[in-house]
């Protein structure tokens, strides 16, 4: 992580909350927790924990990515969560605009991962002692030279999505680790967590946490 760390001065943006969860849109360009130094300190999980002292993480998005994000208000609930999101329980999808054109118009890509150690925090695909990763795709138009898709991860490997779509040739525009030229050349990570569905910890019932992309 590079000291250029200028996270965006937004107010916090609370979709729901209640007396075992806390749903937020976390801002592009924000950590999800406090990396090391104090330059680092400023993250989501203070500024909610500002909000709502009693949350807990229960699970990260990268800095550069935007979108929804749950914490838990009890002990209890972060368990339950951290649970589902072990079992795959938890279903994720995202938004980006990749570079090129992305097809056939549905795939899945299946590629294990490995973090790329010379070069961290890069990952990298590696089929002797990568982690099975695995991502489903379904384009939703396509533009001048890109390509809009929405991205449905079944695992949760770190930077899963990112080099995922760099393995099919077609980078995240905006993207500061595996995007390069054009496709770099963007304000930002053009990736979004755009819904997510979960089961509520007091009672099970199934719930959809829905926040369209920003761009």
């Amino acid at each position: 992580m590079s000291d250029d760390y200028n996270p965006p001065d937004t107010p916090l943006d609370v979709l729901h909350e209640d007396h075992e969860i806390v749903i937020v849109n976390k801002p592009s360009g924000l950590l999800s927790v406090p990396g090391k130094g104090a330059h680092l300190a400023d993250c989501l999980l203070s500024r909610v924990q500002d909000a709502f002292p009693m949350a807990l993480l229960v699970h990260r998005l990268d800095r550069d990515t935007s979108g929804i994000m749950v914490f838990a208000q009890t002990p209890y609930a972060q368990r339950h969560l951290g649970l589902q999101f072990e079992k795959r329980q938890v279903k994720k999808t995202y938004l980006a605009r990749v570079w090129g054109k992305l097809e056939p118009k549905l795939g899945e890509v299946d590629l294990p991962l490995i973090v790329d150690w010379p070069n961290r925090p890069r990952q990298m695909v590696c089929h002797e002692t990568g982690k099975v990763a695995v991502t489903a795709w379904r384009v939703q138009r396509y533009g001048d030279n890109e390509t809009r898709v929405r991205l449905m991860p079944k695992t949760g490997r770190s930077h899963q999505l990112r080099v995922h779509m760099l393995s099919l040739g077609h980078p995240i525009l905006g993207d500061p680790l595996y995007a390069t030229g054009k496709a770099a050349e963007f304000p930002r990570l053009m990736l979004h967590s755009e819904e997510l569905r979960l089961r509520h910890p007091d009672g099970g019932t199934g719930m959809k946490f829905r926040e369209p992309a920003p761009f």
